[in-house]
């Protein structure tokens, strides 16, 4: 039996927290134990592997995993040739896309990316780097950078090709952004192989779903009040709904419940007008999935 499960890589560093939270919102708990690379989970058709996302797309496209969670630019990086299931927009720090950006010191002469024409590029996704080179006709030196390449600028290197959310890092090194490179989010990727065989094809559909799910209620809470059919309309104006609000008849013929979703951040400032619209028994609850 174990043999048959789905063998699915978690990356591990920088995406392993937030990639572990949201499983646990879809309906999945992994449990990591530091000494192993194999954490538990609570599914007996998945087994779990920790791998680096710089490597994931190479190991699922050799057949090691079946399916794994890496950033789109480390397929790229890596020229993989896996399918891609679904893109899943979310990153160490919340939801959203990062950026791989071309980064020099403040005080550099770096403006563009032809003023990097003969110069040192310090970057740990070097085929990315070369490409971008190349499609704007610049000859340029490109090393692997193992870490720390926001520090490399200006003694051992003139510019770096660097992946940031909000460039903050950048900015507490004395570093300007020059350019975009590529927008990267993280996906859901798998074996050619695997995506052929039905029993792990329809596990691995199950689990974007909810992962989807997971990620579709991030930042949105659950509403629920009661109305007087008379004051239905005045209070309907005021929700903002992710579709169109459920309306339930009440025992009370004159009463309606409206159960809707909206952006948690609205919610303070929505309720005291509802209030004062004429709902009650208003309840605000949180969600781990919305299936659309």
């Amino acid at each position: 039996m174990k043999n048959n499960r789905l063998k699915l890589g978690i990356p591990k560093g920088s995406l392993q927290k937030s990639t572990i939270e949201l499983f646990k919102k879809a309906g999945f708990n992994i449990s990591v134990n530091e000494r192993s690379y194999f954490p538990d989970i609570d599914d007996d058709e998945i087994e779990c592997m920790l791998i680096r996302a710089q490597e994931m797309a190479r190991y699922v496209e050799d057949g090691v995993l079946d399916a794994g969670l890496t950033g789109i630019d480390w397929v790229k990086e890596n020229n993989a040739d896996v399918v891609k299931i679904a893109d899943l927009i979310y990153s160490k720090r919340g939801l959203g896309k990062v950026k791989w950006v071309l980064a020099a010191p403040n005080d550099s002469n770096i403006k563009s990316v032809k003023d990097l024409e003969g110069k040192r590029i310090a970057t740990e996704a070097v085929n990315i780097a070369k490409e971008y080179l190349k499609k704007n006709n610049v000859k340029a030196d490109v090393e692997f950078s193992w870490g720390a390449t926001e520090v490399k600028p200006p003694r051992l290197a003139d510019a770096i090709i660097e992946i940031t959310e909000t460039g903050s890092s950048l900015r507490a090194n004395n570093l300007k952004i020059i350019d975009i490179v590529m927008e990267s989010n993280t996906a859901l990727i798998a074996n050619k192989k695997a995506w052929k065989d039905s029993k792990k094809k329809k596990k691995l559909e199950e689990i974007t779903l909810l992962l989807k799910g997971a990620i579709a209620a991030e930042g949105k809470v659950g509403l629920m009040m009661n109305i007087k059919k008379t004051n239905l309309k005045k209070v309907l104006s005021l929700l903002p709904s992710l579709q169109k609000p459920t309306i339930s008849e009440l025992s009370d013929k004159a009463w309606v419940d409206v159960n809707t979703i909206i952006d948690e951040e609205t919610a303070k400032n929505i309720i005291p007008k509802l209030k004062a619209a004429g709902a009650q028994g208003i309840v605000e609850y949180p969600l781990n999935k919305v299936i659309l």
